[in-house]
């Protein structure tokens, strides 16, 4: 542990796991209490462990070639310590590649179903084969995480000319009790207002990337006037922020570390917070966001710091990504929108 809780080598190895409880004891109580109500009046964590590149690193990722797993890292470890931390919300997918073992770290973890808040999406390749394929592709999932149904699930992208069949397949999940709430995954405004000419149930989430990096206002503004709530990745911009002088500063003047004040930032708005890492520590660190507050001005200052660059980096991605990994893959300018709501 870290931060001088045992900084006396005479603490006995039940006097630390005795103390090691009671904070996770302490992490789980403020989980629970700071849940937030969806538009379907379910509770849904706002604070949840990221299970992307836990363990495995899928071959389309973003440099994965030049980030491969941690020698020795597990995703079953990994979620088991997120677990004992106090973490309830574990956000998965299908193309994350490690479903089968986040289920067996839960198997292991003697969490009851019932504390938990499990969240998977369905990605674009399935999405791309049709109905079936999303149902069957769902019912994987099930199994994988050993449970008789998912808290939530979720469109990964929005496939041109197939997502709104695929959400209407969840839709029927829904009814069979597979699914408790609906949601999609990187939707733009626009992607929403195809959706919602077919769908008869509204999204209760929406996952985009959100940190002061990527702060879209006018997406997140038109999101939340509909009631669908913003789940945040890429909260902490995989650690590529934390030297960033408005950060360090913040972080100095609060005496926190630069993943707490970008997390901050992410929970004092209304966000459902999603950190993630391999290394036990820094989980614990990354939940530590409840018990301080950001000052209007430091708000503003964080607030500030997206760039013309990130907003045109953000178009080429979505772009890239609405047909990533299908057969469309090759046509992605020419299948793409003409106009997407950016900012």
């Amino acid at each position: 542990m870290r931060h001088g809780l045992f900084a006396s080598r005479r603490v006995s190895s039940s006097s630390r796991a005795l103390l090691g409880s009671t904070l996770a004891l302490a992490s789980l109580q403020r989980t629970m209490s700071t849940a937030i109500k969806l538009n379907d009046g379910r509770l849904h964590p706002q604070i949840g462990y990221g299970t992307y590149k836990v363990g495995f690193v899928p071959a389309s990722a973003s440099a994965a070639a030049a980030a491969p797993p941690q020698e020795g890292v597990s995703a079953v470890d990994c979620v088991a310590a997120a677990l004992e931390l106090g973490y309830r919300f574990l956000d998965c997918a299908e193309f994350y590649g490690n479903e089968a073992a986040v289920g067996e770290a839960i198997a292991k973890s003697g969490v009851p179903r019932s504390e938990l808040f499990l969240a998977s999406k369905v990605w674009t390749t399935k999405i791309h084969e049709g109905p079936a394929a999303v149902q069957a592709q769902l019912e994987q999932t099930l199994r994988d995480l050993r449970t008789d149904y998912i808290d939530l699930y979720c469109i990964h992208w929005p496939v041109p000319g197939k997502h709104v069949a695929a959400y209407q397949q969840l839709e029927k999940a829904q009814q069979a009790g597979l699914v408790r709430s609906l949601g999609v995954s990187n939707y733009a405004v626009e992607d929403f207002q195809e959706l919602m000419a077919s769908a008869t149930v509204t999204p209760a989430i929406n996952q985009i990337e959100i940190n002061p990096f990527l702060y879209r206002k006018n997406t997140i503004g038109f999101f939340e006037s509909q009631g669908v709530k913003l789940q945040s990745y890429r909260s902490l911009r995989d650690g590529k922020a934390f030297d960033d002088p408005t950060v360090v500063g913040l972080a100095q003047k609060h005496g926190r570390s630069a993943a707490q004040i970008l997390g901050r930032w992410c929970v004092q708005k209304g966000f459902i917070y999603i950190p993630k890492s391999v290394k036990r520590e820094r989980m614990a660190d990354n939940m530590a966001v409840f018990d301080f507050e950001l000052a209007a001005d430091d708000v503003a200052a964080l607030d500030a710091l997206t760039t013309p660059a990130a907003i045109d980096k953000f178009k080429e991605l979505y772009v890239k990504c609405v047909v990533r990994d299908t057969p469309d893959a090759g046509r992605a300018a020419e299948l793409a929108r003409e106009k997407v709501t950016l900012d």
